[in-house]
């Protein structure tokens, strides 16, 4: 993993689970002694803070990171309603564009020896009429890691995600089990069927969680991930 200068991780939807996902693999990687920083390039659902629109996800990376990163380089776009990216700019007069996201990413790389950057929604979610979600690993240079949200639907959604990015050539590191759904039927068939026609390794199966996980907890599913990973 580290010949690349971190991952990037998208999903088989939206809600499910790539910010937990993502704050694990950066917990995978500062348990190796690794300054690892983490990314949110664009956000729908912020809220104003302190006079200032944030998205809970890009400051759950941000705290993850144990860094004094700026929030701008964190989440260089953020819009207020929790809608499809490219239509939540269009509402706020403005265009998702290439550059910023780069310019970001670059000084994320200066102060850090690692970035994990998370997607928003799933792979091919439209950020403007020339940029998608799917775009972004290529354009920065990164694997990708992909969260299957175990519920109803997730073998058609995780096999069309891989096919999707094996089309565009890009390297795929592994693929993380989420538990969303404690009345998901038949989920340990499901995950082998996903195990035996995924052609990437499963880097870590995640249980549904009634509850927060512990500080120890986490620490252990990082600790796991670390291992299948690196």
């Amino acid at each position: 993993m580290t010949q690349y200068p971190g991952v990037f991780v998208t999903g088989t939807d939206t809600e499910i689970g790539k910010t937990f996902c993502s704050c694990l693999l950066m917990e995978a990687l500062q348990q190796k002694g690794l300054k690892v920083a983490g990314m949110k390039p664009v956000a729908s659902g912020g809220e104003l803070r302190d006079g200032r629109l944030v998205n809970e996800d890009a400051l759950q990376l941000q705290q993850q990171s144990g860094m004094n990163l700026s929030y701008e380089w964190v989440n260089p776009y953020v819009f207020e309603p929790p809608i499809a990216p490219h239509l939540a700019a269009s509402q706020a007069g403005c265009r998702i564009e290439r550059q910023p996201i780069v310019d970001a990413y670059t000084q994320l790389q200066e102060h850090s020896d690692q970035v994990i950057v998370e997607g928003v929604g799933g792979w091919r979610v439209p950020l403007s009429d020339s940029l998608s979600v799917s775009d972004l690993p290529g354009l920065l240079g990164l694997p990708v890691v992909l969260v299957v949200g175990m519920r109803l639907g997730c073998l058609n959604h995780a096999l069309l995600t891989i096919e999707s990015i094996k089309q565009q050539n890009i390297p795929v590191v592994g693929w993380i089990a989420n538990g969303i759904d404690p009345a998901f039927a038949a989920q340990q068939g499901n995950l082998q069927t996903l195990e035996s026609r995924l052609p990437v390794p499963c880097l870590a199966q995640i249980p549904h969680q009634h509850t927060p996980l512990y500080p120890e907890q986490q620490a252990q599913l990082a600790t796991n991930i670390y291992i299948s990973w690196l």
